[in-house]
């Protein structure tokens, strides 16, 4: 089977993709290969960011890779915290304190709080640089629910669900939401390249 490094230090993450691409490619982390440097993202877009994970450990150890970024933006808040995500809180902040803040910077709008989860996967392959994005509608609740999933899971409801991504089974989530939606344009491309390049990973 065809190898890919995924350049995340996230477990959650990984776990997730190594369940959506489970028989398509086998998926190696930053550990796998002895990568235990704190990769920096300094871009301002998602786009820039994946590019800048993915690039580095191409550069930097050899591998064909790929790398995601993930932003919430919140319609109310100008698209905040968007690119900023992960440190919404601050640099040393948990998952938790993140929620916290955005349910406080919220808690004077009222719902629907209308929001949208994005993932953009930046792939680097014997053929050169692809992004790949994925895009959940969803919105903001006033409380955290669920105990399942990781980041701002237990706070986003997407269109046409009643649950959070928090409530819902691993199953469930990876069949919509945002990293989903990239990872199938990824496997798409994947599954052309098995044909066409045989030997390239």
């Amino acid at each position: 089977m065809e190898k890919l490094v995924f350049a995340t230090n996230n477990p959650h993450k990984l776990t997730e993709i190594r369940q959506i691409l489970d028989g398509v490619v086998e998926v190696f982390s930053l550990s796998d290969i002895d990568c235990h440097d704190d990769i920096p993202e300094t871009a301002d877009t998602l786009e820039g960011n994946a590019l800048i994970k993915a690039r580095y450990v191409h550069d930097r150890y050899g591998y064909f890779c790929f790398a995601d970024d993930t932003g919430l933006a919140v319609d109310a808040l100008g698209g905040a915290p968007g690119v900023y995500s992960a440190r919404y809180a601050g640099p040393a902040c948990s998952p938790v304190d993140n929620m916290n803040k955005l349910l406080t910077e919220l808690s004077q709008v009222p719902e629907p709080r209308i929001a949208t989860f994005s993932t953009v996967i930046a792939l680097i392959d014997v053929t050169g640089e692809h992004l790949f994005r994925g895009d959940v509608p969803g919105r903001i609740i006033t409380r955290q629910l669920g105990s399942n999933g990781f980041g701002y899971d237990p706070v986003f409801v997407p269109d046409g669900y009643d649950m959070t991504y928090a409530q819902m089974t691993d199953c469930q989530k990876n069949s919509l939401s945002h990293r989903a939606r990239a990872t199938a344009r990824l496997v798409e491309y994947l599954k052309v390249q098995k044909t066409e390049h045989p030997f390239a990973f």
